[in-house]
């Protein structure tokens, strides 16, 4: 059991090393929030060619949030890490946040996708921009199809109020799978 309890702690170590590397290159504040606003920008488009219905759906809400995530897994354990804004549509305020994640289970290799958010009311909006948001467990749900889903098709239901939709190397994701995510503020980028 101590061996298995080593072996991973050292796996956790090499990911978060790799992570780390990855993520850590020197830009000033201004050019690190220009680069996260441009993934946005990119991301939402790259969103409203798979689903143009999002673009009413983000439009229209409170505010939404997008957040680009490189995933690393090695044996049974994984873990990511990613920046994002999340934007008030009625006043326009940008706040920069970070999100890691945890993973369990047997795998290997990268992933990359974006996350994005979408807030009915401002004070889910709030909330998870003042308070941080988690994603726990294993939750995977199945995307509401074009013609059941109405605004928000393509979209999962991940808490009261959100729904996110999930893009990857694919396109869109049919079903949303968080692992022991947590979002909240980059006090760096504010």
């Amino acid at each position: 059991m101590q061996k298995i309890k080593a072996g991973m702690m050292m796996i956790m170590a090499v990911v978060s090393l790799f992570m780390g590397a990855v993520n850590s290159h020197a830009a000033s504040k201004g050019e690190q929030q220009k680069k996260i606003a441009e993934m946005a920008q990119q991301s939402l488009q790259q969103l409203y060619q798979a689903q143009p219905s999002a673009r009413a759906a983000v439009q229209n809400a409170a505010g939404y949030a997008v957040f680009s995530d490189m995933g690393v897994k090695i044996l049974f354990v994984g873990g990511g890490n990613g920046h994002g804004v999340a934007v008030n549509n009625k006043t326009g305020q940008e706040t920069f946040m970070k999100m890691v994640e945890a993973q369990a289970g047997l795998g290997l290799g990268v992933s990359k996708f974006r996350n994005i958010f979408v807030f009915e009311t401002e004070n889910a909006l709030n909330s998870f921009v003042n308070s941080g948001w988690q994603f726990g467990g294993q939750a995977t749900a199945a995307a509401k199809t074009g013609t059941s889903g109405g605004a928000m098709a393509g979209a999962t239901a991940v808490g009261d109020g959100i729904w996110m939709y999930q893009i990857t190397e694919k396109g869109l994701e049919a079903s949303i799978t968080g692992t022991g995510a947590k979002y909240y503020k980059d006090d760096s980028l504010n």
